[in-house]
């Protein structure tokens, strides 16, 4: 519109007189202020379409999508991630006989879902020989005594906990992700003697031993996200293993700030915890957290820190209950078809870890079969 009205409408021309007509006034032309204003505003019309098309044709283009080195992985590097000379772990006034007593792998139980994939994963560390103490948290309440028996019969120590509540009542944390702030307790056992422990969510499942993790001098590490969609590889850290230096200070001082700290709570506790040790938490290799996203997003990156896998961390599908968002619980004498069924879900990408695990927890039946079996007659429950 603007562009038009500079052009000269009809009513502009001035009409030459006829030349039977009488004489006319002196002849009107436009006013030389309205033609000037015109002109500026074509001038500024044209400026701003000159820095749109600018922005468009060559800021643009110079916006390139996220990209990491992992995203474009070659099997480079093929030397140990863990330097020889650092083990063995103890220091020079540590007697050997002590340092089981002050470190810890430690899960966590909230409900009776998770009961054999606990038993599992314990059964799992036995066989990586770790030499640190085993502890399963468990809220008493939500735990039933059947339960907590099988999850205890590969080694855990079962030490209860009080639920630590979600804050503002939960609103806006998954569902499956209430109980998840408990997860904080594992910083007080130091009051059991624990200096420093890695704690492993009960979805993951131990490969090899990774005890050279206790020699870290930092209070807290932790391996970063790995997401299949945009995110991809994250800067933020999952929460699905962590390692910590315990503190009962610090627990109480991350509890006094649940509620008053601001950070999204979608992820509960992971959230928190990326807020709160963001700038002090140590990465930790990817080879302590192998998360399945990693297989999904690159095969080859897969393939190539295979030798290297410490844990591997079922996040898109876990072999002892059903997908988000319902998460229906699978019976326990049905675990191992339920993990034969998996394997073949989406396309088959999960086969050999979904095989890995039932190949576990059939050698932990036959291990620990007896025991488990009287956890089992001692109550129905979910199990």
């Amino acid at each position: 519109m603007f562009l038009l009205s500079y052009f000269t409408r009809p009513k502009d021309y001035v009409q030459l007189p006829h030349r039977d007509a009488l004489p006319s006034p002196p002849l009107q032309y436009p006013h030389k202020r309205a033609i000037g204003r015109r002109h500026v505003v074509v001038i500024l019309l044209v400026l701003l379409i000159s820095v749109v098309l600018n922005i468009v044709l060559f800021v643009k283009p110079m916006t390139y999508p996220q990209w990491t080195a992992l995203d474009n992985y070659q099997s480079l590097n093929h030397n140990p991630i863990v330097e020889p000379t650092v083990l063995p772990l103890l220091t020079a006034n540590e007697q050997p006989e002590h340092f089981h007593d002050h470190h810890a792998v430690v899960t966590s139980l909230y409900s009776d879902d998770f009961a054999g994939g606990v038993a599992t994963l314990g059964h799992s560390l036995r066989q990586a020989n770790t030499t640190a103490r085993l502890i399963v948290i468990y809220i008493p309440d939500q735990v039933s005594p059947a339960a907590l028996c099988l999850a205890t019969s590969t080694g855990f120590f079962p030490h209860p906990v009080k639920r630590i509540p979600p804050p503002h009542d939960g609103q806006g944390v998954y569902a499956h992700f209430l109980d998840q702030f408990t997860k904080l307790n594992v910083w007080t056992l130091d009051q059991i003697g624990v200096r420093s422990l890695v704690y492993l969510d009960a979805d993951t499942l131990v490969k090899r031993n990774f005890d050279e993790l206790f020699a870290l001098p930092f209070v807290f590490g932790a391996v970063p996200d790995v997401y299949i969609g945009k995110l991809g590889y994250a800067l933020q850290f999952n929460a699905g293993v962590l390692f910590l230096h315990t503190s009962t200070e610090v627990f109480n001082d991350m509890v006094s700030k649940l509620t008053t700290a601001h950070y999204p709570l979608v992820d509960a506790e992971q959230s928190f915890l990326n807020h709160y040790f963001g700038a002090e938490a140590v990465r930790l290799p990817y080879h302590y957290n192998v998360n399945l996203a990693i297989k999904y997003r690159s095969q080859a990156l897969w393939d190539g820190t295979a030798s290297e896998h410490r844990v591997i961390h079922y996040t898109l599908v876990k072999p002892f209950i059903g997908r988000g968002p319902t998460y229906t619980p699978v019976k326990y004498e049905h675990l191992e078809w339920f993990t034969a069924q998996t394997a073949t879900e989406d396309n088959g990408i999960f086969k050999e870890e979904m095989l890995w695990w039932r190949k576990v927890f059939r050698d932990m039946k036959r291990t620990y079969g007896d025991a488990q079996s009287k956890c089992l007659a001692s109550g129905i429950g979910s199990l």
